[in-house]
């Protein structure tokens, strides 16, 4: 992933202000995993690290698992419900 796809996304989490800001972000994650595992493919990370997107958690068990770990929204809104999503994938 380069820097700038890293920076679209992130972009996009903090652009979340309603539902059609929340979509974008959404469309913009599915984005992001679906060219990290064709990235993956071709040339496979280490398995002791994140994968070519910055994926510290690939399976969806994993990925709830580290959002939960981060912490679940204590105050529900489109933007925390994002940062929860955002961080299944980097939260280790």
């Amino acid at each position: 992933m380069s820097e700038e796809d890293h920076d679209l996304l992130y972009e996009h989490l903090q652009q979340v202000k309603d539902r059609e800001t929340f979509k974008a972000f959404i469309t913009a994650l599915i984005k992001d995993r679906l060219d990290s595992i064709k990235q993956e493919k071709i040339n496979p990370s280490s398995p002791y690290g994140p994968d070519a997107n910055g994926w510290e958690n690939i399976t969806i068990e994993a990925f709830f698992e580290a959002a939960l770990a981060h912490g679940a929204p204590i105050e529900p809104s489109w933007e925390s419900f994002a940062e929860f999503l955002y961080c299944g994938k980097i939260y280790e």
